[in-house]
């Protein structure tokens, strides 16, 4: 037996014993009052903030050469022992 066999077998079987569960008008009610879309007036004005765009990227940036620096690092250490 493969491994895709076996995969359709546990579908098949979760697919028998597992019934859709639907969500309440309710809960998506909640959902859509918690997430809120910005008016195009307050993107604007947050693009117009140049120190904090500044600050963002620059963090965003920071970020990434960070993890780039340890993951060369950790690639160093395991060719080293390999």
């Amino acid at each position: 037996m493969t491994h895709e066999e076996d995969f359709d077998a546990i579908e098949a079987h979760l697919a028998g014993t597992l019934k859709r569960v639907s969500a309440s008008q309710e809960m998506f009610q909640r959902l859509y009052n918690r997430i809120q879309m910005p008016t195009r007036n307050e993107i604007t004005l947050r693009l117009k903030d140049w120190r904090r765009l500044f600050f963002v990227f620059g963090g965003v940036l920071s970020g990434m050469l960070l993890l780039v620096t340890l993951a060369r690092v950790l690639y160093y250490f395991a060719g080293r022992k390999g």
